[in-house]
């Protein structure tokens, strides 16, 4: 790695990923956070970081639509090599939008929507910013809890999740010759506006979650910034193909 990291995470410009994005940048990483339409709250989280002292850059990107990722890559090439470097020592994989139906209801577009977002996105990309990850650079692919348990309702969301813990073991495999660790973090229940904010704003959902969660709450984005951060740093460097779950042992 290089002696200042810069860390690209995809989504970083609310709930989660913006959560990891300034978890990674109190652990010294500069950060490189793409954004769909929120450009407003993508430059909120670019100040923050770097009220904290550390470089950020906000660029839009669509993970839905491998087609444009040539042109992402070269405006992330112009923007790290505003900063002296073309390397990339982290990706991310986050960005990703959620689904209810059941297995009975999905229908083709929500189904192609979810592949996109979660799978073939999160392939394509990895792919296209092969070059520009240094060598011992650290890859985290972000999955979810229900690709391990099994809530009605999300069988195509969590499909595509475990898609991507099956495609980490993969590129853990073949990047392995360069150094470069790959893993996947998969958080549980928590209290962010992803899936219109049922978790968090639902008090009867809370308790549920709350009751089947061994540590007794529900989770709150800071819970995996830290978790990510901690994946990210040297000292788990032995870390590699592995599926970590941060959810407070929900369903034990």
């Amino acid at each position: 790695m290089t002696s200042t990291p810069i860390t690209l995470i995809t989504g970083g410009s609310r709930g989660l990923g913006a959560a990891m994005a300034l978890a990674l940048a109190r652990d010294g990483h500069d950060i490189v956070l793409t954004y769909r339409e929120a450009a407003a709250a993508a430059e909120a989280v670019v100040a923050q970081i770097q009220a904290l002292g550390r470089r950020a850059l906000a660029l839009p990107l669509d993970v839905a639509d491998a087609g444009r990722f040539p042109a992402f890559v070269e405006r992330l090439s112009q923007g790290l090599a505003a900063w002296g470097t073309r390397r990339l020592d982290g990706l991310v994989n986050n960005a990703g939008s959620g689904v209810h139906a059941s297995v009975a209801d999905t229908t083709p577009a929500q189904f192609d929507l979810l592949l996109n977002v979660h799978f073939k996105g999160p392939f394509f990309l990895t792919q296209a910013l092969l070059p520009l990850l240094a060598d011992e650079a650290r890859i985290l692919n972000i999955s979810s809890g229900l690709a391990r348990f099994a809530v009605p309702g999300y069988g195509a969301y969590a499909a595509m999740k475990g898609a991507m813990e099956v495609l980490t073991r993969y590129q853990a495999k073949e990047l392995a010759a360069r150094g470069i660790r790959v893993n996947t973090l998969a958080p549980g229940a928590i209290a962010t506006d992803f899936g219109g904010g049922a978790v968090r704003d639902n008090p009867e959902l809370n308790r549920f979650v709350t009751s089947v969660t061994a540590l007794g709450r529900v989770g709150v984005a800071d819970d995996i910034g830290g978790a990510a951060a901690a994946l990210m740093r040297p000292g788990a460097g032995w870390i590699t193909g592995q599926r970590v779950e941060a959810s407070g042992g929900m369903f034990l």
